[in-house]
């Protein structure tokens, strides 16, 4: 499990590692920037020159590993929030060679390398030693990937999408607060036995 950071942690590391993983000749040959936008900087990324973004434009809470509603009973520990990241990696480059070999050697390198753990993953996540995050293709349709790009501004690029799988984040620590007194108010009552006793003659 992982702190609030957790979702950042995993964009940060999978471009952090494309970066790195980044070979010779490629890097010689294609020069490339490798970087992680936010949804503003993906709708006016302005000159982007060479380079492969990762944007993540949907998250989910996992199907198979929903959490459990809490029982509200005293002392109960509630479940972690489990959740998948969908991202779209994107090439930027003026020639179809560098734009075609580029990212044929992401696809290449995620099908071969599909696991961040502890060693690859930031340590902004808090991440434990047996945390592992999944990072597998999904097959868009070219109505959801047209859609997606129709609600930014920049025209269309070679892009491909993945899902990092299953990022589970600590639930936020509920402190104990001093124990409830209940007191009975009556003040119908008192107000009714007021009136009665007015409404008695002298």
């Amino acid at each position: 499990m992982a702190n609030l950071s957790a979702v950042h942690s995993v964009g940060s590391s999978l471009i952090t590692y494309l970066r790195n993983a980044y070979p010779e000749p490629l890097r010689t040959d294609h020069d490339c920037d490798f970087r992680l936008l936010s949804s503003g900087e993906m709708a006016d990324p302005g000159d982007m020159g060479t380079a492969l973004t990762l944007y993540l434009y949907r998250i989910t809470v996992d199907e198979h590993l929903r959490s459990e509603p809490m029982s509200y009973k005293p002392h109960d520990q509630a479940l972690p929030l489990s959740v998948d990241l969908h991202y779209l990696l994107s090439v930027w480059a003026d020639s179809a060679l560098v734009e075609h070999t580029i990212i044929a050697w992401v696809m290449s390198e995620l099908d071969q390398h599909c696991v961040l753990d502890k060693a690859t993953l930031s340590s902004d996540g808090g991440w434990f030693d047996e945390d592992q995050v999944q990072i597998v293709p999904v097959e868009l349709s070219n109505e959801d990937l047209m859609r997606i790009w129709d609600a930014l501004a920049p025209n269309y690029r070679l892009s491909v999408s993945y899902k990092a799988r299953v990022v589970r984040i600590d639930p936020i620590p509920i402190p104990e607060g001093e124990p409830v007194v209940a007191r009975r108010l009556r003040y119908s009552d008192d107000i009714s036995m007021r009136e009665e006793a007015e409404s008695v003659p002298s």
